[in-house]
């Protein structure tokens, strides 16, 4: 009778199909605020915990990530848009498990897809995700209409900024602009290279004030990652900085917003909309 059960659970295992990636888009008003970097050492914190991530540079014509890491890819998720390439063939290997995807210039011809190729597009993507815990995007500077249908798919939105009074104006404008295209798109602070803890704190306060009351959201306060040397450092020799020196003020701080992320429930990801992050973008590129 317990093989019989056994078998049951197995065949039910086998007959469901395993669940998409949980997806993330990393955004800032304006560049120059570390957001990349964010991106990266987040996604490797995450993979130390046992976590299988997919990062998707979406920084068009910059190509950070792959700077930040050492590496130089072949292929982009433009070979695949082309059709040179498989969705499998444009994934590379970056540090400590973490597999990426670079953008190349894929953006532009992501958003004018014909429906035939929404649909390859979309398909593929939804059989590469169910191999990841987490897909990662990280978004250019600014906003458009062109990466508007990514931010309104994902599950939540990580807005990255410095104590810097521009950069603060610049993340508001940007979370403006995405709520009011979706009002309960979760958004969660990091505050980067902070001078103090006293000096993150209050920024997050400032920020989180205006959002309360010009928009009526609250934020998640995630932390704050201090102005470290050693980052510049982990930058100049191409080594993510949560690698370079895992004792640094930095790492410390990634460390403590990797625990309160893993921790937090996030209430509103699923509560939004319960369609996978294909089906919503599918939609919107069909809706273009």
């Amino acid at each position: 009778m317990n093989d019989q059960a056994e078998k049951l659970r197995n065949r039910l295992k086998m007959d469901t199909p395993a669940k998409e990636a949980k997806t993330l888009a990393v955004v800032s008003g304006k560049g120059g605020v570390g957001k990349s970097n964010f991106s990266l050492n987040f996604s490797i914190s995450l993979a130390k915990k046992g976590f299988k991530v997919l990062l998707f540079d979406l920084d068009i014509g910059m190509g950070n990530i792959e700077i930040l890491m050492g590496k130089n890819s072949s292929l982009s998720i433009a070979d695949f848009l082309s059709g040179k390439s498989s969705m499998e063939e444009v994934i590379f290997q970056g540090p400590h498990g973490v597999e990426y995807i670079s953008g190349g210039t894929g953006l532009s011809q992501l958003v004018r897809m014909d429906r035939d190729s929404v649909e390859y597009f979309t398909s593929s993507l939804s059989e590469v995700l169910r191999k990841y815990d987490y897909l990662i995007f990280d978004m250019g500077a600014g906003l458009n209409e062109e990466t508007l249908s990514i931010l309104l798919s994902v599950n939540e939105i990580f807005v990255i900024t410095t104590t810097e009074p521009t950069s603060l104006m610049d993340a508001y404008a940007t979370m403006k602009y995405i709520h009011l295209a979706d009002s309960e798109l979760p958004f969660y602070l990091v505050v980067n290279r902070a001078g103090s803890a006293k000096e993150g704190n209050d920024t997050m306060a400032r920020l989180e004030d205006v959002l309360v009351k010009f928009l009526g959201r609250t934020p998640t306060k995630l932390g704050i990652l201090p102005d470290d040397k050693t980052v510049q450092e982990a930058v100049k020799r191409q080594i993510p900085f949560t690698m370079f020196n895992e004792r640094s003020q930095a790492s410390k701080g990634m460390a403590a917003i990797i625990e309160k992320y893993i921790n937090k429930e996030s209430y509103n990801a699923e509560k939004r909309d319960n369609r996978s992050f294909t089906a919503r973008l599918k939609q919107f590129l069909f809706e273009r």
